[in-house]
């Protein structure tokens, strides 16, 4: 008798939680929703794969073979060979200028939207909304609108044509700093920053210590945003460059694309230049996507 009773409840309690998990979901629905994904996912490795492949043909075999599929003579490496070779190395000149305006900005952009972000959030002062506001208003405004009054700005100050007139604007983000403002507010405990402040800390150990690794997950992506955003910018360098010396690789594979009705072996430097200059996007992303998956208090007394 004792066990039946008892027994009973536990079948009762199991079943209960294999519906709570069920609950919502239906075949049909989590066929739809994978299907979604698996296209989403085709949305970005597809392109990538082709590149993959168009690096490892000739010019002849880009246009009389199959375009997703590898051609017999597979010359993946003399391609890549070439194309850090050609004119004495240029591409390996862009792409170190491609590591500087984007590795450099966007280090030093998420660092200031950070602060700014932090200080909005978590101090109170007049104007802060309507600071917020403006900034948030930034957030609407495309780069490309901006990229001439900058052009004149920096033409007035000698500063055209150098590395500074395309670092300096990569410096700003409207949006990193909107993120940051927002995720401070809802994950950093003003407890937390009280208690700080009584042991002594000074405001600007606070926001290193307790603030930056509690905004870890949002400087991540701030992060990231920024790399790619630079990373991929044409129209500003566009504007800004004049001395093929300082351009990025996007300025610099469409130099070279613009050549190839006139030289047909520019198809192969421009597809294993274009293989190449994805090869960073894809380190950063693997290298700090671990860093969401963190806790959301590492920087909290424990």
């Amino acid at each position: 008798m004792s066990t039946t009773t008892v027994s009973k409840p536990a079948r009762t309690a199991g079943s209960n939680d294999h519906s709570n998990r069920s609950a919502g979901r239906s075949a049909g629905m989590t066929i739809v929703v994978t299907g979604l994904l698996v296209i989403v996912a085709l949305y970005f490795i597809v392109p990538v794969y082709w590149v993959l492949v168009a690096a490892s043909k000739t010019s002849e075999d880009l246009f009389s073979t199959f375009g997703f599929w590898f051609a017999p003579n597979f010359a993946l490496w003399e391609n890549l060979t070439r194309v850090v070779t050609y004119d004495n190395g240029i591409f390996v000149r862009w792409f170190l200028n491609s590591v500087l305006y984007a590795g450099v900005g966007s280090l030093i952009a998420t660092y200031l939207a950070a602060a700014g972000g932090y200080a909005l959030a978590k101090y109170k002062f007049k104007g802060s909304n309507l600071i917020f506001g403006i900034i948030l208003g930034g957030v609407l405004v495309p780069g490309t609108a901006t990229a001439l009054p900058l052009f004149l700005l920096f033409s007035q100050l000698g500063m055209a044509n150098t590395y500074w007139s395309v670092l300096i604007p990569s410096l700003v983000s409207p949006f990193g700093l909107f993120l940051c403002r927002i995720y401070a507010d809802a994950t950093v405990d003003d407890a937390l920053l009280e208690a700080a402040r009584l042991d002594g800390a000074s405001e600007l150990r606070i926001f290193h210590t307790i603030g930056l690794n509690i905004l870890t997950p949002a400087l991540v992506t701030v992060f990231l945003f920024q790399l790619i955003g630079i990373w991929n910018n044409y129209f500003l360098p566009l504007v800004m460059l004049a001395d093929s010396q300082l351009y990025p690789i996007t300025l610099g594979l469409n130099n070279w694309l613009s050549q190839v009705d006139r030289l047909p072996e520019f198809y192969e430097l421009t597809t294993g230049g274009v293989l190449l200059s994805t090869i960073p996007l894809v380190i950063a992303m693997v290298v700090l996507q671990r860093f969401w998956r963190g806790g959301l208090t590492e920087g909290a007394v424990k």
